[in-house]
């Protein structure tokens, strides 16, 4: 993951007829421990529907509500300390969306990024 052509891009459904509750995750350093190596130190997360940004995040900030959600989902913990790693929880209606990851500093290097359905 880097900067312009080199952002990672993950497309994602809201199916059926009513609003979800999505977490979007972006995660860099929360990978070291898991032994990744030349993660992206700073990751930006912006979710686009139909080529327009609605939600942008950089530092997830320890957001306990965050964090609630990733538990109730399963996602591996990122502990309770503000970390660059960066997320969005939102609730969103039907339709196509993009969550694109890049490097807020101008930084590169690997990252995942990870969509759940909250319930």
């Amino acid at each position: 993951v880097g900067q312009g052509a080199d952002v990672l891009i993950a497309g994602f459904v809201i199916g059926g007829a009513t609003s979800k509750t999505v977490l979007i995750r972006a995660s860099g350093p929360a990978l070291v421990p898991f032994g990744v190596s030349g993660t992206l130190s700073d990751p930006q997360l912006q979710l686009d529907n139909a080529g327009r940004a609605i939600a942008a995040n950089n530092g997830w900030g320890g957001d306990p509500q965050i964090a609630a959600a990733a538990a109730s989902v399963g996602a591996f913990s990122w502990g309770s300390s503000a970390t660059l790693d960066s997320a969005i929880l939102i609730t969103l209606p039907p339709g196509a969306y993009t969550a694109q990851v890049s490097g807020a500093s101008g930084d590169s290097g690997i990252a995942l990024v990870e969509v759940y359905d909250v319930q």
